[in-house]
């Protein structure tokens, strides 16, 4: 008699890392940067990244490739010629024509999104997956990792807009926060 076991399968395959291609004014930013990377690669856990090597991006990116992480980064011809070449040691690199495409392709691949510390594209790309989640295109989750709490202002945002009528309820979003790279790496995992 052959017993067939049903093997959990994994979701977290793949994670998305947004964060800013500036290294910005505190050192934790890129020392959390690179854990994330490396942490993600250790566990086996795809990183996919907006391919360039500059800033914390790069920092994640290349501590990835230097754990055995797999990696794929997604750029544009645009973005790589005005400020962010390529990774070079990167095990693929995707070029498509646009932002819009671009956010689009990185959706496609990951299982969820982990957001440090950037600027207005780190934002812009938070805000389109919580747009997503809120008309329900998405039900993927986003991990925050609040480095020396940057994304606190963030956070006051977002309840304000809830106490004034423009958010239904903030817990309908599927978002987490953590501290540390290890507290977010446990969190990305329990979804495993």
């Amino acid at each position: 008699m052959v017993l067939f076991v049903k093997i959990k399968e994994k979701l977290m395959k793949s994670v998305a890392v947004y964060c800013g291609h500036q290294f910005g004014t505190d050192p934790a930013f890129a020392r959390d940067a690179k854990k994330v990377g490396e942490l993600l690669a250790r566990n086996k856990i795809r990183l996919v990244w907006g391919g360039g090597n500059v800033g914390l991006m790069g920092t994640v990116a290349g501590a990835a490739i230097e754990n055995g992480g797999d990696v794929i980064g997604i750029s544009t011809h645009h973005v790589i010629a005005r400020q962010e070449p390529v990774h070079e040691g990167a095990a693929k690199i995707e070029v498509v024509e646009g932002i819009n495409e671009r956010k689009q392709r990185m959706f496609e691949l990951s299982d969820a999104f982990c957001i440090l510390p950037g600027g207005l594209g780190t934002l812009n790309e938070l805000t389109d997956i919580l747009t997503m989640q809120q008309v329900g295109e998405s039900k993927k989750p986003v991990y925050f990792l609040n480095t020396h709490n940057y994304w606190n202002s963030f956070s006051r945002i977002f309840v304000h807009m809830q106490q004034n009528g423009f958010i239904a309820n903030v817990r309908d979003y599927r978002i987490s926060a953590a501290m540390t790279p290890e507290e977010l790496l446990d969190l990305i995992l329990e979804k495993r």
